[in-house]
């Protein structure tokens, strides 16, 4: 009988060893209640990070098309050929204006 309560005993402290190993992993574990907002704010970043290089792609998007060699923007050709050559016409005026 003494044999019988203590493997019943048994038994049952494993159960709830188990059990409070789920508990702590729900709780601490990488997907745990502690891990969520950690994952939150990354996730917040992210997005952040998304929302500026999209951005970007769409303004780098936008000069490609206008640089289309089949439908130019002359404003935009004529400026890159003076940045790039460093060429201005003889009634031009060039002011530089410095950052601060």
């Amino acid at each position: 009988m003494h044999n019988t309560v203590s493997g019943e005993r048994r038994k049952r402290i494993a159960a709830l060893c188990v059990l409070l190993a789920l508990a702590g992993f729900a709780v601490a574990g990488p997907t745990g209640l502690l891990a969520w907002s950690e994952n939150a704010a990354t996730l917040e970043q992210r997005e952040t990070e998304i929302a500026q290089l999209t951005g970007k792609r769409d303004a780098l998007r936008n000069r490609v098309m206008l640089l289309d060699p089949e439908a130019a923007d002359p404003d935009l050709a004529s400026e890159l050929v003076r940045a790039q050559l460093g060429v201005i016409h003889e009634d031009e005026v060039v002011i530089t204006i410095e950052d601060e």
